[in-house]
């Protein structure tokens, strides 16, 4: 039995800096990856995803040249062999780092394989048994594969092995319209792939305001791509050439389209199911998320779970924050908890969406009066100038204290100016700091403050 301070179980977005800052406070430290280095953000999500995303926007822009007076006659085409050898790149450029960092670090010992504890205190990477009064788990989490008919005879793609194509798919079927499944619909289409999404609910992304669902599917339909929503009992099965047949129940619209390729996008599992956490007596919920306190601790003590496999969160900055967490209150003497950050997240599509706090559904149901205020991004000088009007930008307050419940822009530069907000709902202060700033013009931000002056008070009826 070999003895550390710590264990760190995964090499994702929160396990390397922890393994940073307990180094530097002098523990010894055995990290295990059974995979890739940089987890799911530099393997098969942020990292090569929003690559790609570029790629496309690229292609988007040469198609739409004519728009600003650049024409292209002699045409373009698109290289798909090519996009994707520069995302592989980007992608192990990232992977290698975070391994090599970890390597050179000192005071920390990277073992490769698959980690799996056999008591509260004690991990088998291997024919390794590794001792610690410390223990974190940062696995991640996998893309679900329904059980739904016909699943198991047929090829489909998840968000990673998407990845590996370097041919665009003739018809690219997305089962899944939420973020992932939009992101690569809009992505592919550009790419010159016909598109097809089915979503088994009424809405695409339906955590969102019904006005925002209803712009984003205007955008994607004014591409091109058709949308089937409620798409009820859908199975898939195969069809002539190689291609896929995905069926439906729908309100509207054929009971079946064929695809080359399918996509399942319908959510995301912890990577928990295989790390012997009942031999620890580590708890998770029914869905298989370690439970975690407002400090990231399970119900073992010296036992902590951090990013994608807590459910306290499914994004790489959410991720990094656990860690943060865990070190201001291990090393740090802090009480920091993870229900005093504010929820914040874009989706990837073009033009971006950019979300934080509350929807306006949300600050509705919670009976506050409110203030609501809104402007169409066609209002925005800085989307005018680009040629880029699609979507609004809305900002929701509570009346009576004057804080920012909670904002969306869907517009160029949503996913940056949607900062602002989040700046000024993490200090805490009233709305009227914000719309009293002088922002810079030509931007998208500058008309943030506008927007806050013209807030009305929310009816009933709205």
């Amino acid at each position: 039995m070999i003895r550390f301070d710590a264990i760190i179980i995964g090499a994702g977005q929160a396990g390397p800096p922890l393994a940073g800052r307990l180094t530097a406070a002098g523990m010894t430290v055995a990290l295990a990856e059974r995979k890739l280095f940089g987890g799911t953000c530099v393997n098969t999500g942020c990292m090569p995803t929003k690559t790609l995303v570029a790629s496309a926007y690229a292609a988007h822009l040469a198609r739409r040249g004519g728009d600003y007076g650049v024409v292209l006659d002699g045409g373009f085409h698109v290289d798909m062999a090519r996009v994707k050898a520069r995302a592989d790149a980007v992608t192990a450029s990232a992977r290698a780092s975070v391994e090599q960092g970890l390597r050179d670090m000192a005071g920390c010992t990277v073992i490769e394989g698959h980690a799996r504890f056999e008591a509260s205190d004690r991990v088998r990477v291997g024919d390794q048994l590794l001792t610690a009064p410390r223990i974190f788990i940062n696995a991640g989490g996998r893309a679900i594969v329904p059980d739904m008919p016909g699943i198991a005879d047929v090829s489909y793609l998840t968000n990673g092995s998407i990845l590996a194509l370097d041919r665009v798919p003739r018809h690219l079927v997305v089962v899944g319209g939420s973020y992932v499944g939009l992101e690569f619909a809009q992505m592919y289409r550009r790419f010159g792939a016909e598109v097809t999404i089915v979503e088994k609910g009424a809405h695409l992304i339906a955590r969102e305001d019904a006005e925002v669902t209803a712009a984003v599917r205007a955008i994607l339909a004014g591409e091109g791509i058709t949308v089937r929503t409620g798409a009820e009992c859908i199975n898939v099965a195969r069809h002539e050439r190689g291609d896929v047949k995905v069926s439906m129940d729908c309100t509207e619209g054929e009971p079946e389209v064929v695809g080359s390729h399918v996509l399942l996008a319908v959510g995301r599992r912890p990577n928990t199911d295989d790390l012997g956490l009942d031999r620890a007596g580590i708890a998770t919920d029914g869905r298989g998320y370690i439970s975690v306190d407002e400090g990231l601790a399970t119900n073992v003590p010296g036992v902590w779970a951090l990013g994608d496999c807590n459910g306290r969160g499914a994004f790489t900055h959410t991720a990094y924050n656990d860690f943060e967490i865990v070190a201001a209150n291990l090393l740090d003497g802090k009480r920091r908890q993870v229900s005093h950050r504010i929820p914040a997240y874009a989706l990837y599509i073009d033009p971006p969406l950019g979300r934080v706090g509350m929807t306006e559904g949300q600050a509705r149901a919670s009976g506050r009066p409110l203030l609501i205020g809104q402007r169409p991004m066609s209002r925005v000088s800085r989307a005018i100038e680009k040629g880029e009007t699609q979507g609004f930008m809305k900002v929701v307050v509570d009346a009576e204290t004057r804080r920012v419940l909670g904002a969306a822009i869907l517009g160029t530069g949503g996913d940056e100016a949607i900062h602002g907000v989040l700046d000024i709902m993490n200090a805490g202060v009233p709305y009227e700091v914000l719309q009293h700033a002088v922002p810079i013009h030509p931007t998208v931000s500058e008309l943030i403050p506008t927007m806050l002056g013209e807030m009305q008070p929310a009816t009933s009826s709205e």
